[in-house]
């Protein structure tokens, strides 16, 4: 490795599970960038201290993940429209003495559903539930595609009435039990649930012909939420890998100025997620 290598890594506590490093080797070994990404751990109570670190030793962007997006919000000294949008920042960018905080979890989220899953979204009803920083950063790109309906679940309804209210448009509230009666073209799980196993309340009979259920997390075989979907009667499911890449593509794209071909890489981090 000479002196001209370009440093990147992905930043949080912890971080040593990250997919992020093989999805960014890949993407540089396919355009042929001259980079390395490196995993950096931050203490809770240091993330400032720990990105001025790598920024001054010549780091050129991070990644940031869980519990820090919103630390990197506040870091960053200028923000993209879409980050100031979700309230969160996971991608940042250092040039000419500048930080730049952008946020590429939504175009992530975007591109996996209309690119990988060809599921249409303009003129679609779209329910997602959860109201914390994994909803709130998909709510502006979910919008801009024109959906019929985007609902927002929670069980704490204030929650989800603050965020429609931020968002305004055609973004509403709702409780769980609300729900029924109501059918959609997709169904979008942002909650933690997945990780604890315990699933949000949801009405039977939610999911229209043809829906897509979609679950931000990932694991081998289906997460809980998928299993319940299947059970309830949605047509097709997918979980959050196709979003992991694909955020890290829009990432890549940000800091390097070239898109990488996500399909390849996608194929080979589901074989090796399902292998265990």
């Amino acid at each position: 490795m000479h002196d001209m290598t370009d440093r990147y890594a992905v930043t949080g506590n912890p971080v040593a599970h990250s997919k992020s490093p093989q999805i960014h080797a890949e993407f540089a070994r396919q355009t042929g960038q001259d980079m390395v990404y490196e995993r950096l751990l931050a203490p809770l109570d240091a993330f400032d201290a720990t990105v001025e670190q790598f920024r001054t030793a010549a780091g050129k962007g991070l990644n940031v993940t869980v519990p820090f997006k919103e630390a990197a919000f506040r870091y960053a000294h200028r923000r993209t429209p879409r980050a100031e949008a979700a309230g969160a920042v996971n991608t940042l960018k250092f040039e000419n003495g500048e930080i730049l905080g952008d946020n590429t979890d939504g175009a992530g989220l975007v591109r996996d559903l209309t690119a990988n899953l060809k599921q249409a979204l303009a003129g679609k009803r779209i329910l997602l539930m959860g109201a914390g920083g994994a909803a709130r950063g998909v709510i502006a790109p979910l919008l801009a595609q024109q959906p019929a309906a985007l609902v927002l679940a929670n069980r704490t309804l204030a929650k989800a009435r603050q965020l429609a209210e931020l968002f305004g448009g055609t973004l509403t509230a709702s409780s769980y039990e609300a729900l029924a009666g109501q059918r959609f073209d997709l169904v979008i799980n942002a909650t933690a649930a997945s990780l604890s196993g315990e699933l949000p309340p949801l009405p039977p009979g939610l999911y229209a012909d043809g829906a897509l259920a979609y679950d931000m997390m990932y694991g081998r075989g289906h997460t809980p939420f998928l299993r319940a979907a299947l059970a309830d009667g949605a047509a097709r499911v997918a979980d959050g890998l196709g979003m992991l890449v694909e955020q890290a593509a829009e990432s890549f794209a940000l800091w390097r100025g070239v898109r990488p071909d996500s399909a390849p890489v996608l194929a080979e981090l589901r074989r090796l997620v399902e292998a265990g």
